[in-house]
């Protein structure tokens, strides 16, 4: 199961790859970590790694996926983002689009209709692509002002989750 884990500015891809008992090993983008981790009470977490112990306090937030992250010397504000925070970001209109202005589809579907072209000029807010899955269509609206440079998909296509659809210059 992968997951996108968002830490102040930065969003940390995150996969759990095997589980046996305590032991888990996670893939961090492209890092794999060997953990053992053993939780404390309920929110306190002990963790050790490579020979050296951490202890992790979550506390959750009023919305069920963003925590409070506590550590011996950082605190931290984490979001999980898995593909039900980005449908629900885009049905509210929130922006789809990775830090290099790509949108792209948080689940599997269908493209219902594109109602930009190639070197269009866009608004933030504009809707670039509309989406049909789960018997719902979903609007996915520019995040920023810019021009469409790429489109990789067309209308009645098929389309798998996290797959790149406009890119904005």
């Amino acid at each position: 199961m992968a997951l996108e884990i968002k830490l102040g500015d930065r969003i940390a891809k995150v996969e759990l790859l095997d589980q046996s008992g305590n032991q888990i090993k996670i893939m961090v983008d492209n890092n794999e970590y060997d953990l053992d981790c053993y939780q404390v009470e309920k929110g306190i977490y002990s963790i050790l790694f490579k020979g050296r112990s951490y202890n992790v306090e979550l506390i959750a937030t009023d919305s069920p996926k963003k925590y409070s992250v506590n550590t011996f010397y950082h605190s931290y504000d984490a979001e999980i983002i898995d593909a039900e925070t980005k449908y629900l970001q885009a049905r509210k209109g929130g922006d789809i689009e990775d830090e290099k202005g790509t949108i792209v589809s948080p689940m599997p579907g269908k493209v219902v209709k594109i109602p930009v072209q190639l070197g269009d000029e866009v608004k933030k807010g504009d809707t670039l692509i509309i989406i049909s899955a789960m018997k719902m269509e979903s609007e996915y609206k520019a995040g920023k002002d810019g021009t469409i440079s790429e489109i990789f998909v067309k209308e009645e296509d098929t389309i798998k989750a996290n797959q790149a659809l406009i890119h904005i210059e």
